[in-house]
């Protein structure tokens, strides 16, 4: 899914939602902005009198994100969204007196260009001419300018990289005690507090009790008594617990903190009168002192941090990651602060256990049967012309939810065709929902979160006859895919360097994509998790070990036509090779995802003897993992499908 670079996500991995200005044209759509011009005379006017700023500042930064750093929020979070209209995943706004700009990536340049007024300027990450945020403020404000940020939303290491770049030009970022985007936003949702989900071994391996035991143990090999738990997923995975405050994520809103000997859990709401949760945390047993539990008001972290700060020995250190929120950082006295880029919990839950592993399979193997019966079905239906692309998602969804152990989808599902697909991380709504046809390629991007595992895959087809040009992009896309999936490479490798195995052969052809080539999935968490991934992006990515899954997913986008993106979801594996250098031992990927690749996109003749040689393997295993559930299923039409789209390709034909 949702190309990103990650929390990567990690988390990592995951979303837009309009269409080119190029599609309107040939559409006949209005589409109008949203009008933002109230919205900033009230914010600058806060920014000059608000109690909550002890002097005037200059500008004001509105961060993506939520207090725990989280990619996907809840709506009461959206506070970027609120002020500049912009609702893609990733983004950060900057408001000063006179101007208003946001930074975002490639998966959103056009959406964003479309859904801002012209009050806003887009500023293009990733492209040479456009400005960072720090050299953008440098160059417009006046001198001794007050830059201010809402402390808990943005990361401790954005934080110091913008104190510094603008202190050094003669500014201060200084933190707002309160977010001054809540005091213009009068209808701001109420915060969601849904009831918890407990997970027993079955799905996770090992229970809370053992995970506190092994983090406690890597507490001790760093002589760290104290360590912070602000992302959500980690909270979540740490106590074998899942929730809903947050649509398509299995989270909820809460912090711990793990000491050596006691255990503090910071979350509200009736859900912890629930008897299965209480059981499940042994509220109201008599555990062993280190497993007892205190439940704090989720509110009270800040409060309960800087009394147990208060109280450490002079070399006592806490632990916590450099992506936890400034506010909270800063509450570590600077000779207690044991920081890192990530937590022990974060690289825990990146390398799955045997248990994990075998639900993610299973979860994928199910979530493959749905969409063959999607697919099959879609065969027989576009070419009546009653499918659009809300209800071929819609139809997605459903046959989803037929699958044992559905809870949700993964993330809003990206249905395009034709031009729509141009956009990488569109979704349909009633005013761009275009008909699906036998004369344009479809690309859906979907996937699913069961109990189980989480899954994310995405198949480009054509439902008539491709172009020379289509067939041509595809399988370069392709080839970058089977580049990915069949590398072969050492121990220690950093997924970063694996990125443009994917884009050579667009990049012989002179194409390329403006995203990243892959991102760490969750067991039954986050469809986007860090701390691995694979990007043109040297970010600070831990090495791929065993265990670890990721996204496989090139792309190509060709404006105002079509979409392309081919996305497995792969297992890294230990790699039999015929030497050893230095002992290293080698890595390679297995394929989790097991849904055919549409066999008349590809020009055969672009790819080489290996590469027709993988795409056979690949449907066999289809055929025959898929197929056999399909049969155990009774879904014989869908198998009948699988087996046609299955068959084997050969450079001879």
């Amino acid at each position: 899914m949702k190309v990103v670079e990650s929390h990567f996500v990690m988390v990592l991995e995951i979303v837009g939602w309009k269409i080119t200005d190029l599609a309107r044209e040939t559409e006949g759509i209005k589409m109008a902005p949203k009008v933002t011009t109230e919205l900033l005379r009230k914010l600058r006017q806060v920014m000059k009198t608000s109690g909550l700023v002890p002097e005037p500042i200059q500008a004001y930064i509105v961060p993506s994100g939520d207090a725990h750093q989280s990619e996907y929020i809840a709506p009461c979070d959206c506070r970027r969204e609120f002020i500049s209209g912009f609702d893609g995943s990733a983004g950060t706004a900057i408001i000063t007196e006179q101007s208003a700009a946001l930074w975002t990536d490639g998966r959103y340049f056009l959406q964003a260009a479309q859904q801002m007024d012209s009050n806003w300027t887009l500023m293009k990450m990733g492209l040479k001419e456009t400005p960072s945020q720090e050299d953008w403020l440098v160059s417009i404000l006046p001198e001794g300018s007050k830059v201010g940020v809402d402390p808990f939303i943005i990361p401790a290491d954005q934080w110091k990289s913008m104190s510094n770049a603008l202190k050094n030009a003669g500014h201060f970022l200084i933190p707002v005690q309160g977010n001054l985007i809540d005091t213009i936003w009068t209808d701001r949702p109420q915060r969601t507090c849904c009831s918890l989900m407990t997970l027993g071994s079955k799905y996770t391996g090992l229970s809370w009790k053992e995970k506190i035991t092994i983090l406690r143990s890597k507490m001790s090999e760093r002589k760290v008594p104290w360590l912070v738990v602000t992302s959500l997923d980690e909270v979540a995975w740490l106590f074998n617990l899942r929730g809903s405050d947050i649509e398509y994520n299995p989270l909820f809103f809460a912090y711990s903190i793990i000491g050596l000997d006691t255990i503090r859990l910071f979350i509200n709401g009736e859900r912890m009168n629930d008897s299965a949760v209480r059981e499940h945390l042994l509220l109201d047993s008599t555990p062993a002192a280190e497993f007892k539990i205190q439940v704090e008001p989720y509110e009270s972290v800040l409060q309960v941090l800087q009394a147990i700060c208060a109280n450490l020995a002079p070399k006592e250190k806490v632990w916590i990651s450099d992506k936890a929120s400034y506010a909270l950082t800063e509450a570590i006295p600077k000779m207690h602060r044991y920081v890192t880029a990530y937590t022990p919990i974060c690289i825990a839950k990146a390398v799955k256990n045997s248990t994990e592993i075998e639900g993610m399979r299973r979860a994928h193997v199910k979530d493959a049967a749905a969409l063959c019966e999607l697919f099959n079905w879609l065969e027989k239906e576009v070419p009546k012309g009653t499918v659009t692309e809300i209800s071929a998602s819609d139809k997605a969804e459903e046959f989803r939810s037929q699958q044992e152990d559905f809870v949700e989808l993964s993330f809003p599902t990206i249905s395009s065709t034709g031009p729509n697909g141009a956009i990488i991380h569109y979704q349909p709504v009633p005013e761009t929902n275009r008909p699906l046809s036998v004369n344009e390629i479809f690309l859906l991007d979907s996937g699913a979160q069961y109990k189980d595992g989480t899954t994310d895959v995405t198949r480009t087809m054509h439902f008539g006859t491709p172009t020379a040009f289509e067939r041509e992009c595809f399988t370069y896309v392709l080839k970058g895919h089977i580049a990915v999936s069949a590398a072969v490479f050492p121990n220690g490798t950093k997924g970063h360097l694996l990125d443009s195995f994917a884009r050579a052969a667009l990049w012989e052809a002179g194409l390329d994509y403006l995203h990243g080539t892959g991102h760490g999935v969750g067991s039954f968490l986050n469809v986007h998790e860090g701390p691995c991934g694979i990007s043109y992006k040297t970010f600070a990515d831990e090495p791929l070990e065993a265990g670890m899954i990721v996204s496989d997913e090139p792309g190509y986008y060709e404006d105002g036509s079509f979409g392309i993106r081919l996305e497995n979801v792969v297992l890294v594996i230990p790699a039999k090779t015929k030497h050893n250098f230095r002992d290293r031992g080698s890595l390679t990927f297995e394929p989790l995802t097991l849904v055919p690749v549409q066999t008349k996109m590809i020009n055969v003749h672009l790819l080489t003897q290996k590469e027709v040689d993988w795409v056979n393997d690949y449907h066999k295993k289809c055929r025959e993992v898929t197929g056999a559930e399909l049969e155990r299923q009774g879904r014989l039409e869908a198998l009948q499908w699988l087996i046609r789209e299955t068959q084997p390709i050969s450079k001879q034909n």
